[in-house]
């Protein structure tokens, strides 16, 4: 597959003008709704119709294990990933319940944990490596590899899309994924990997040293060109996070709208922008979340989170919740009457 074969058309903004007047007409003082005004007119624009609707929504859950945790960068062990895996396959992980009640479907795309599923409801095995090599010592993946994570991603929601569903957010599995995306991070953006990296799943101060140290390293001796985003990925990189930029491309290149997470998932973006900038525009950012590098991704993205509830779970949790706040700002758009329609006075509003 050629990446650069994919073609993504900037979101309609003719359409924007003519969002903003509906908005300004619907029966409230002009702006009162504030960001949900916003998102609305940025909903418009990117499936380039006047009056669009949500059809189906999806929740893509990426797993991929990392080398790296052989470092004792985080405070579980790798064998969390496929049980967790196995807790989203039966319902009872936390994406489970919120996206139920955002009314999205999960699916679990396995591009690289280290076990060998069975076929279950819910799974698609697209598994590229069995697990990243640890980056501390060799690059994570080759690059043949890194293209074919993304490639995952990108074919998996293609086909989806062509199911009908038009709004994805996207979620992450993988212990050990914060070192990789603080090393991405740190990278793209060109910052320090102390000003990028947290504490991810709760490691302590000794651990977090370690885990800075270990990105250092990994950079110095990889030195991955922060102009060539599949050479990044390849080297300080993840399965998962590239199948989200995979995801992400796809979703670009059909005009529907893709919903990140938190600071995993937005690495994944990071490449996907690297990849082809256009993707941008076609990115919500969900929520902030607690891990230190995630304002610094947004921040160099351009994109603005809707919400911020001090969360740093992952999964695909804050994209769930941001698909309400979305639904919601299109029937207000669509559903509110304007004051001619109704014949409420207009007053110097």
């Amino acid at each position: 597959m050629d990446l650069s074969k994919i073609r993504v058309e900037p979101p309609k903004r003719e359409l924007e003008k003519f969002a903003r007047k509906r908005l300004d007409n619907l029966t409230k003082p002009k702006g009162s709704l504030g960001r949900l005004e916003d998102l609305a007119v940025r909903l418009v624009s990117i499936y380039g119709e006047p009056f669009p609707k949500i059809n189906k929504k999806l929740s893509l859950v990426f797993a991929g294990d990392h080398g790296v945790t052989a470092e004792g960068v985080s405070a579980f062990p790798k064998e969390v990933t496929r049980q967790m895996v196995y807790n989203f396959l039966i319902g009872k992980a936390a994406i489970n319940v919120l996206a139920r009640h955002a009314g999205s479907v999960v699916k679990v795309i396995d591009v690289g944990v280290d076990y060998d599923f069975p076929n279950a409801e819910g799974l698609i095995i697209r598994k590229v490596v069995k697990g990243t090599r640890n980056f501390a010592i060799e690059p994570a993946m080759t690059r043949n590899e890194a293209i074919r994570t993304i490639e995952a991603g990108y074919e998996v929601t293609k086909e989806f899309i062509k199911e009908g569903f038009n709004m994805v957010g996207i979620g992450d599995m993988g212990i050990g994924n914060t070192t990789a995306s603080s090393a991405i991070t740190s990278v793209i953006v060109g910052i320090d990997p102390a000003l990028v990296t947290g504490r991810g799943t709760g490691i302590d101060d000794t651990k977090l040293e370690k885990k800075i140290a270990v990105i250092r390293k990994a950079i110095e001796l990889h030195k991955p060109n922060p102009n060539d985003p599949i050479d990044v990925l390849a080297k300080v990189g993840g399965a998962e996070i590239g199948a989200v930029a995979g995801a992400i491309l796809a979703c670009s290149e059909a005009k529907i709208p893709v919903i990140l997470d938190g600071f995993n998932t937005t690495s994944g973006a990071l490449i996907a922008y690297k990849i082809n900038l256009l993707t941008r525009e076609y990115t919500i950012a969900s929520h902030l979340s607690e891990e230190i590098g995630h304002k610094v991704q947004l921040e160099y993205l351009g994109l603005e989170p809707i919400l911020n509830l001090g969360m740093r779970l992952g999964e695909g949790t804050g994209a769930a919740l941001a698909m309400t706040i979305l639904e919601a700002s299109l029937k207000i758009y669509s559903e509110m009457a304007t004051f001619e329609e109704v014949g409420v006075s207009r007053g110097t509003y």
